[in-house]
């Protein structure tokens, strides 16, 4: 009987193009494959477990005798962004994609943010999220108004210095826009970005926070913690999901210290669903196109599950899995519509060959199999 299943989020690392790739203009991406043109990847103990042995992985060695079940999923849901990545996930198809803002959110909803929170705004466009800072961060130190922006997802984003917006007073901002977010304005996440330093060198800091709409229905999360079994977000799924059907929330601010609490979880005695989102790969390297960072990023988590492949116990399931691509070496700093890999190891887990799996939901359904929940 499996009693404790650690489901752990590479952010962004997809795998190969989807076949509807071409539909969201990614036709080529591979993630993987464009980190694994550096020459940097070393990663024995993900290659132990059959990344590539999966369907269409050929920038990885096979091994003869992969230890994981293995396969690569393709999205169902109409997005390739971190919410529904996760809500689909979590059983949650989404058929239609949530809004998006390529000229900016209209006037309309700008002067009720505003009124709404007592402060002007700037820029108002997508944005790359380190050159809105250089390019509107003196304007906005010397007058107070916020730097609003998006970018290709479906995300209203505030940055703002620590030193002149509190960060409380940027997090309540955040909630203000997302009580207006909503029907025809329902992004999937408004985000904080606090930055520091001076001009022109200012720095975002690691104090983001995600606010994301709730989930559209029912997902694994709220059958899990309903049947009384534990569910413990690190990262931004408590962010992710609206913290619905989250029993226990530690908000991280890196991959470090992603990977230092999963290691804190091994030593307890839970029953139910350890749910960890390692965030860096997409927003430090995927986004920022450097290749190389994320190289050095799996790296250190293949590093990291050395460690915790001989801690698991025999009730113990591990799933590495991702949300959608983020390709460091294609022409844009947007996600990318991607395969991703679905790894899996514990005992009475059959390493074997899945295949191709329509559906992220696969992880739902997987996760309240090991865990007996219907």
């Amino acid at each position: 009987m499996t009693r404790r299943v650690f489901l752990t989020v590479l952010d962004s690392f997809g795998i190969g193009e989807a076949p509807d790739a071409a539909a969201f203009g990614d036709v080529g991406a591979n993630t993987l494959a464009g980190v694994s043109g550096t020459g940097l990847l070393q990663l024995p103990h993900l290659t132990a477990l059959g990344l590539g042995c999966i369907d269409g992985v050929s920038a990885i060695p096979k091994v003869a005798a992969p230890r994981a079940a293995h396969a690569r999923l393709q999205e169902r849901s109409m997005g390739k962004d971190t919410t529904i990545g996760h809500w689909e996930m979590a059983g949650l198809i989404s058929e239609n994609p949530l809004p998006t803002f390529p000229s900016g959110f209209p006037r309309e909803l700008m002067e009720a943010f505003e009124k709404a929170v007592g402060r002007g705004t700037l820029c108002n466009l997508p944005y790359s999220g380190t050159d809105v800072i250089r390019d509107y961060g003196k304007e906005h130190v010397e007058t107070g108004k916020l730097i609003v922006y998006t970018s290709a997802d479906s995300v209203f984003q505030v940055a703002a210095h620590e030193e002149i917006v509190p960060l409380e007073e940027l997090y309540a901002i955040c909630r203000a826009a997302r009580q207006l977010l909503t029907g025809k304005y329902g992004v999937g996440r408004v985000i904080a970005r606090p930055f520091i330093g001076t001009a022109p060198d200012f720095k975002r800091t690691g104090n983001r926070r995600d606010f994301s709409l709730l989930p559209t229905g029912t997902t694994m999360l709220n059958k899990l913690s309903t049947a009384g079994l534990d569910v413990i977000g690190v990262g931004k799924i408590g962010d992710i999901f609206a913290m619905s059907g989250i029993t226990e929330s530690h908000p991280t601010h890196s991959n470090d210290e992603g990977m230092a609490k999963m290691a804190e979880l091994l030593d307890r005695d839970f029953h139910g669903l350890c749910f960890v989102n390692l965030v860096d790969f997409d927003m430090k390297y995927g986004h920022r196109q450097d290749a190389v960072g994320y190289a050095k990023a799996l790296n250190a988590f293949d590093r990291f599950l050395g460690t915790v492949l001989p801690r698991l116990s025999r009730e113990d399931v591990l799933i590495v899995t991702a949300d959608h691509g983020c390709d460091p070496t294609d022409n844009s700093t947007d996600h990318t519509r991607e395969y991703v890999p679905f790894l899996m190891v514990g005992d009475g887990v059959a390493p074997e060959n899945l295949g191709t799996v329509l559906g992220f939901d696969h992880v739902s359904r997987t996760v309240c199999n090991l865990l007996q929940i219907d």
